[in-house]
């Protein structure tokens, strides 16, 4: 990741195409704190954009699915009044459907809403300022039966044939299993092996509303990809968080991606928070997306990544009872955000009485200096010893933070 000090956007790239990807909208037939979101999405965009010296105005708006919490009429008219108001005329719109947009009455009548709507197509391969642009509207929920198979595999075929060195902008509602944080748990693998064919493909995909300021949010192995967050809540892809799969503070989720692409392919990707109204301090970048050889956000960041640590960091342990305390420590840092923390609780001989994984909320655009946990279901006038590890998004660990106290 580059740090940027003072602009958002690389003031050494000459951008040739500038495009926004967003997904997982749910914008519901009631009143709802998402209609605000994507109006100050797009509002914010439009402001960023226009004021950049080197590359003024965008060229697309992307919506990967789940635009609509059920896909009723109301929630489709709710997306155009909105999207009207706040996207240039001049700004290419491109539109997929999938699960949620099926909801209210099945997918005959979504697709035929939609047509009515917007007047876009769900499969477009669009060619803009030279690039390829080829999006896929699943069937049956989230899938890709031989139909979507065919136009994929055909439409990829063309593109490569126009400039097999220019990146190839892929757009589903899925992740693609195996590639983003989120595709475990939310991705299909039905078109893995058309996609693996082409590894200037960089992809876009929703579904899981995992954050994309969390680094796994960008993956390379066969080809590039990215998570596109959400504007609704956020979800996590491990079962063994205490909190579970929601995090706590869960509905402070609007995220999106800027992209831009300059005239000799490579590209930039701007993690971009609505709430904070700021990028976050990184870039993505590919500046070969045809070649393997240069990927640099593979999996073997599994293997270089070094490990979180605590700098003059302490624990609080207040409100002490016979069976319980409540525990404030200081965050951990190092080169990323903490992913998450392992809570130990040992009595005198060393054995784990209590064990908690819990996130860092990373994912928030103002993320805690600390943290405060309740421990429940101690033993009375017993001494025990806190132990607490932070964890990388990569699974190395840090040195343990330690401190001792005794219920009443």
């Amino acid at each position: 990741m580059k740090e940027r000090k003072i602009m958002p956007f690389d003031k050494n790239f000459a951008p040739a195409l500038r495009f926004a990807v967003m997904s997982d909208i749910h914008i519901d037939d009631e009143d709802c704190i998402e209609e605000q979101r994507f109006a100050k999405a797009l509002d914010d965009l439009k402001k960023m954009c226009s004021s950049d010296e080197r590359y003024s105005g965008f060229d697309a708006l992307v919506i990967v699915g789940d635009f609509a919490s059920r896909g009723s009429e109301i929630q489709m008219r709710k997306v155009k009044k909105i999207l009207d108001a706040g996207l240039p005329a001049d700004v290419r719109l491109i539109m997929t459907m999938a699960s949620h947009e099926y909801m209210t009455d099945g997918e005959e009548n979504a697709l035929r809403r939609f047509d009515e709507i917007f007047g876009l197509t769900t499969d477009p391969h669009a060619v803009i300022n030279g690039f390829d642009f080829i999006a896929v509207t699943t069937t049956g929920g989230c899938h890709f039966d031989d139909k979507k198979r065919g136009f994929v595999s055909a439409e990829l075929e063309k593109a490569a044939e126009r400039d097999g060195k220019k990146p190839i902008f892929f757009f589903q509602h899925p992740h693609i299993t195996d590639t983003v944080y989120g595709s475990i748990n939310w991705g299909e693998d039905e078109i893995t092996d058309i996609l693996i064919n082409y590894p200037q493909i960089v992809d876009f995909s929703g579904h899981s509303h995992a954050p994309i300021n969390d680094p796994r949010s960008v993956h390379q192995r066969h080809f590039s990809a990215f998570g596109t967050g959400t504007l609704s809540y956020f979800e996590l892809d491990e079962f063994d968080k205490t909190h579970g799969t929601v995090p706590p503070e869960d509905s402070s989720a609007a995220q999106f991606l800027i992209v831009e692409a300059d005239a000799q392919g490579r590209v930039r990707v701007y993690p971009y928070d609505v709430l904070g109204s700021r990028f976050f301090p990184y870039t993505w970048e590919i500046d070969e997306p045809w070649n393997i050889d240069s990927f640099k956000y593979t999996d073997a960041r599994y293997v270089t990544a070094e490990k979180p640590y605590f700098d003059n960091a302490k624990i609080s342990v207040e409100n002490i009872t016979a069976d319980g305390c409540d525990i404030t420590f200081t965050q951990a840092t190092g080169k990323e955000r903490p992913d998450s923390y392992d809570i130990y609780i040992l009595d005198s001989d060393g054995l784990i009485k209590k064990h908690l994984n819990i996130t860092s909320r990373y994912y928030l655009s103002d993320m805690p200096a600390a943290l405060t946990e309740h421990i429940g279901g101690l033993k009375a006038g017993t001494e025990y010893t806190i132990k607490i590890v932070a964890n990388s998004f990569w699974r190395t660990r840090s040195d343990a933070l330690t401190a001792r106290f005794a219920t009443l």
